[in-house]
């Protein structure tokens, strides 16, 4: 097995903690939301986008209006917008159908691990690295939706397994708030999803993404004045 592939898969071992009870929790919101089974473990497999995925599901099973849930998504999958044009320069090299394969993969937990490790130079071959941190995430993602649509209603709120789901991105935004315009476009999001968190549809969500990114772009624009 590739060195760097051992490397990406030893590296995502601690999130992958994290990953389990999130996965399990989409799968249990899907059924509650009234999805079948093979309707939520084939969004987890179509869609592969958790937070969106997870929104969607929430505004879907609240009968909000397709287009909102869409919208919603969308929004919250903007930041893969970022993440690709982040990423793509290390990939340079490869072939465009090998670019799209890697592209299916691309998670917050993938994005993460692997920028670090590509600016630490700790990488030999970046695609190895990648597919190491990815595969594991996506197996363990579809296997745990799975169990969580499987279990279902049998899983005791007492678990407390939602509460995965934001520590999960606590993990991964920390790391990155190195600098003023993404600390500033954290907080701004974060606190008008907070005021906003009664809006009707779970707007605030969108909302706060999209001020949170304004913020940051703003205060990029003044730094760099």
């Amino acid at each position: 097995m590739n060195a760097d592939f051992r490397a990406g898969a030893r590296d995502v071992l601690p999130v992958l903690l994290g990953v389990v009870p999130f996965a399990m929790v989409v799968g249990i919101a899907a059924i509650d939301a009234g999805l079948t089974p093979l309707q939520a473990i084939g969004m987890s497999a179509f869609v592969y986008a958790g937070s969106s995925q997870l929104a969607a599901i929430e505004l879907l099973g609240e009968s909000a209006p397709i287009a909102v849930a869409v919208f919603t998504a969308i929004i919250i999958n903007l930041r893969m917008v970022m993440y690709s044009a982040s990423i793509a320069p290390h990939f340079d090299d490869y072939r465009r159908r090998t670019r799209a394969f890697l592209a299916y993969f691309l998670t917050d937990q993938a994005y993460a691990l692997s920028l670090t490790a590509y600016e630490a130079d700790a990488v030999e071959d970046e695609r190895w690295y990648y597919l190491g941190v990815a595969t594991p995430i996506s197996i363990v993602w579809m296997v745990c939706t799975a169990l969580g649509v499987v279990l279902g209603s049998g899983i005791p709120d007492s678990w407390g397994l939602s509460f995965a789901v934001p520590l999960v991105f606590l993990a991964i935004l920390v790391p990155v708030m190195k600098d003023r315009p993404r600390t500033v476009a954290a907080i701004v999001s974060g606190a008008i999803a907070v005021v906003l968190v009664s809006a009707p549809f779970n707007l605030g969500l969108p909302t706060g993404a999209l001020v949170g990114i304004a913020a940051g772009l703003l205060t990029e624009a003044v730094r760099n004045r």
